[in-house]
């Protein structure tokens, strides 16, 4: 089998350069990245069969490492075209979170869409931390700890300790549950409880407390009537 023949202004390199990414479909951006092919299949074949490999789904590809897609073992795809692919999705997320810290925040739904993004498809438990300044504008994110598939545990010392060299008088914290649970565990509970007081103590603010899943999310501020 030969790798068929396109005409000029089908092929993607075309097309970006002469009408722009927006015109691009998912697959032939990957195929752009990949940049050739093999004599069975070429780049926007390759790219497709690398879709697949996520159910054609954009946000669980996005979470890929370069090791995850070698494991996929997909013949024309070997180390370097993997780390292409993942330096261009850590420069497609670096974007979204310098227009995140432009925000400022007023409530959970401003930046919810940004943790999901961020956290909903991760595999282990991992709590991050969004610091704000008094006009309650995003100055630092950050993570705090990483843990397994049943959970992870945050030191409030570490998380008091970054608000303050940070100078921040608000912040948000969040984590994730890859089992797909959005209900508090006791432990989120007791957490949340002696965060919110410690930041009472220094004059800062917990804005709220939010739980990630492929479910959706769970928030502190929106379920609590005491908050």
């Amino acid at each position: 089998m030969t790798i068929k023949s396109w005409a000029l202004n089908e092929q993607p390199n075309h097309k970006l350069y002469t009408k722009g990414a927006n015109y691009l479909t998912d697959t032939e951006l990957i195929s752009v990245l990949l940049q050739q092919g093999t004599a069975q299949n070429n780049a926007v074949d390759l790219a497709r069969l690398l879709l697949q490999k996520c159910n054609n789904d954009l946000q669980k590809f996005s979470k890929l490492t370069a090791q995850d897609i070698l494991v996929f073992k997909i013949k024309g795809i070997g180390k370097m075209k993997a780390i292409r692919i993942i330096a261009a999705i850590e420069l497609g997320s670096r974007r979204i979170l310098k227009t995140d810290l432009r925000k400022n925040i007023f409530q959970s739904a401003d930046v919810i869409a940004h943790l999901k993004n961020s956290l909903q498809f991760e595999s282990r438990e991992i709590f991050v931390v969004i610091l704000l300044n008094q006009a309650n504008k995003i100055i630092h994110e950050q993570i705090l700890s990483e843990g397994g598939i049943t959970g992870t545990v945050a030191d409030p010392r570490v998380l008091f300790k970054l608000a303050l060299s940070h100078e921040a008088t608000g912040f948000i914290i969040c984590h994730n549950h890859p089992s797909g649970q959005l209900r508090p565990s006791r432990m989120d509970d007791v957490l949340t409880e002696k965060v919110k007081k410690a930041a009472a103590l220094l004059d800062m603010k917990l804005i709220d407390h939010i739980i990630v899943s492929t479910q959706g999310y769970y928030s502190y501020a929106e379920q609590c009537s005491s908050w």
